[in-house]
């Protein structure tokens, strides 16, 4: 078979409708072999002609979409320098954009032979690889465009692909788990009653499955092993493996976006899926170990780890640099993503040890033109030294508020601490993020993600329940700052339950209410269990789906979500783009926030110190909002009273006198989700007005002070 010249760039395999260019880098490479795979398991090496610079290339005719590929690179090998190239292993493509198959574990798909680390294996890989595949690039996007959805109106929902839609009853059985499954109308249905804006998809680039949970029986559920950076997961799509996963995903977009919902990944460029010094050669480590990955200074044998998966990426090389760039340009480009997320987002900025705000990875982000315009938000921190950094990161990045969740779950469970540590977080966690410029929704606001128990174990487990991964239950965090209300798991105490149901309530109202940008776990609003298992990582079972049957039963809670986030979307106050200031507003007495005891009084520096549970008022004054809307006319809206008792016992609340409002009405009270008392829903000035324990109320001024 012929094969051209071809160009250097771009990397990966392009079709143009003739034929297909093929381009790799590799600094230590002596010589590149593209091969190509029939499906009779035949293959054909095609050495690459041309080397310019640090790029193998060449172009070969009649190859279009569909073609399995991938590359076996012929150079050094000497672990202890850093080398590992070896000819007998078939390489994925660091670019490739789709990918066929799956590793099938076999000893082969390693340099070494097992029981000698330091042996040299030369056994073919090929038969046990996964493949890369050439794609055809064209889908019609049609009217398709950016949302651009301002952070404070956005309201994000992390899911997972597979975990939200295969027990769906109302979704179709062959595209339940599937990008396909994800925007179907049911699924797209429940997204908007819900007020979601935005879906947090868990890893969906391709990833591996580990071989020591396959030898469990387990799997990894979660996907944070990537291995190819530009593909979307074939074990997510319906329609084939061959390529159509990209178009299966581009209308899993097209279509959510129609709906008003963006799409933000979560990605895991911090490490890949080869492991450590004993790991697999895969792709990244037969081509250019030396470049991709972070090797410890003077033992090149092992790799320098901040993750805690054997390897951390190279951001201190300009090849990793560059992948990373050219993975998220082509995920908005050519995927229409509206953002990411990124796992161990600290490991980024370790040039060289520390965690570093000025480090290359952030000048790059920032400077580009194409993804600093896109959402971005980092998990701001990792298991290396010195790697909590939450309210480090620089100005152009949300964070995921670990403090935050911290500091919820501590108040509602009755935890005796600062109840300024709750004002902070409530506000928008100025203490964090105000010195730098940066506004609330630097905040991503959060109490449950996948990592963690359900909101439903939240509430419902003193303790983790693990057994089920094979770990001795020695996995997972043990400090989950939860609380079972009386009794451990499913309990048929209608008082425990009701406790349970209303500390839901309390959690979700606080919330979504806060300011800063809320995000829901799935199934949340669903009261989705994992039985008191707080890391399902390797659980692909009905243990971490989303159970869809039960979710009859909760029918009142998700209304109430829907309604927190209609409140929420209709009204500024909850989603200001600056920080209180707790100074009066021009023209007025009053500030634009006030914090208020139970008799209606404002809080003195001895009742700060009473701890989490003393009762609080707080009043958000609509006049006093700094923000002004596009046309530049500022934003005035209605005034709103929050009354919080997390105490075990019912607190009679005085309602401030008319200088705050006149008369009030009842819009959320997590003890009466329905409303249904009538006696509460209009309170005027100075009512008594009695809050149950452990409930909150939110009432809206509905006359304004004369």
């Amino acid at each position: 078979m012929d094969v051209w010249p071809g160009k250097p760039y771009p990397l990966g395999a392009t079709y143009d409708g003739g034929g297909t260019n093929f381009s790799i880098f590799s600094e230590v490479a002596e010589r590149i072999e593209l091969c190509l795979l029939g499906d009779d398991g035949t293959e054909e090496r095609l050495p690459l002609p041309e080397r310019n610079g640090l790029i193998w290339h060449g172009y070969v005719p009649r190859i279009g979409p569909g073609q399995r590929y991938g590359y076996r690179v012929h150079g050094p090998y000497d672990p202890g320098a850093g080398l590992r190239c070896n000819p007998a292993k078939l390489l994925l493509d660091p670019y490739a954009k789709a990918v066929d198959g799956e590793y099938r574990w076999d000893e082969a798909l390693f340099s070494y032979r097992f029981g000698d680390p330091d042996s040299f294996n030369d056994a073919d890989s090929a038969p046990y690889a996964a493949t890369s595949v050439v794609i055809n690039p064209y889908f019609d996007w049609a009217d398709d465009r950016p949302l651009r959805i301002p952070y404070n109106e956005t309201v994000v929902y992390e899911a997972h692909v597979r975990g939200m839609t295969v027990r769906h009853p109302g979704i179709p059985d062959e595209v339940r788990g599937t990008y396909a499954g994800l925007s179907h109308p049911v699924m797209v249905a429940h997204l908007k009653a819900l007020g979601v804006t935005a879906v947090e998809l868990m890893p969906v680039h391709q990833f591996v499955n580990d071989s020591t949970l396959i030898d469990k029986g387990l799997s990894n559920y979660w996907g944070y092993n990537t291995i190819g950076f530009f593909a979307p997961h074939n074990g997510y799509a319906c329609f084939g493996t061959r390529g159509e996963q990209v178009a299966e995903f581009k209308t899993m977009v097209r279509t959510l976006h129609r709906a008003g919902i963006e799409v933000i990944l979560d990605v895991v460029y911090n490490h890949t899926a080869e492991g450590n010094h004993l790991g697999p050669t895969l792709s990244f480590r037969g081509i250019d170990n030396q470049a991709y990955y972070r090797l410890v200074d003077g033992d090149e044998r092992h790799y320098f780890d901040t993750t805690g998966t054997g390897n951390s990426l190279n951001v201190r090389h300009h090849e990793s640099l560059r992948l990373l760039m050219d993975s998220l340009r082509y995920w908005v480009t050519e995927m229409h993503v509206d953002g990411f997320r990124f796992d161990l987002a600290s490991s980024l900025a370790r040039e060289f040890h520390s965690v570093d705000r000025l480090a290359a990875f952030f000048d790059l982000v920032n400077q580009d033109p194409i993804v600093s315009q896109v959402k971005l938000i980092a998990e701001p921190w990792d298991v290396g030294d010195g790697g909590y950094q939450v309210g480090g990161f620089p100005p152009l990045w949300t964070e995921w508020n670990g403090r935050y969740r911290d500091t919820l779950r501590d108040f509602w469970r009755g935890e005796s601490a600062s109840l300024g540590e709750f004002a902070a977080r409530f506000t928008g966690s100025s203490d964090l993020y105000e010195a730098d410029n940066r506004r609330p929704i630097a905040s991503i606001n959060f109490v449950t993600a996948h990592d963690g128990f359900t909101l439903e174990d939240l509430v419902s487990y003193n303790e983790k329940h693990n057994d089920a991964n094979g770990e001795g239950n020695a996995d997972g965090e043990s400090h989950n700052r939860s609380w079972n209300h009386g009794a451990e798991g499913p309990t048929e105490d209608v008082a425990v339950h009701a406790l349970r149901e209303r500390q839901k309530r309390n959690i979700l109202t606080t919330l979504v209410l806060s300011q800063g940008v809320p995000m829901l776990a799935h199934g949340d609003e669903l009261g989705r269990t994992q039985q008191g298992n707080n890391n399902v990582y390797c659980q692909d079972n009905e243990l971490s789906w989303v159970d869809w049957e039960r979710a009859r039963e909760h029918e009142v809670l998700t209304e109430f979500v829907g309604r927190l986030t209609e409140l929420r979307a209709a009204h500024p106050i909850f989603r200001r783009q600056r920080f209180f200031q707790g100074r009066p507003i021009l023209g007025s007495d009053i500030a634009d926030i006030a914090w208020l005891r139970a008799d209606g009084t404002h809080m003195r520096d001895e009742d700060w110190e009473r701890g989490q549970t003393a009762p609080l008022g707080i009043y958000l004054n609509g006049r006093g909002i700094p923000d002004r809307d596009e046309l530049g006319t500022p934003i005035v809206d209605d005034s709103f009273l929050l009354l919080i008792n997390a105490h075990h016992q019912q607190v009679t609340f005085a309602l401030p006198d008319e200088t705050y409002g006149r008369a009030w009405e009842t819009v959320v009270d997590t003890a009466d989700p329905l409303l249904a008392n009538p006696r509460r829903r209009h309170p005027q000035a100075g009512t008594r007005l009695r809050i149950p324990a452990r409930s909150m109320a939110v009432l809206r001024c509905t006359v304004p002070p004369s």
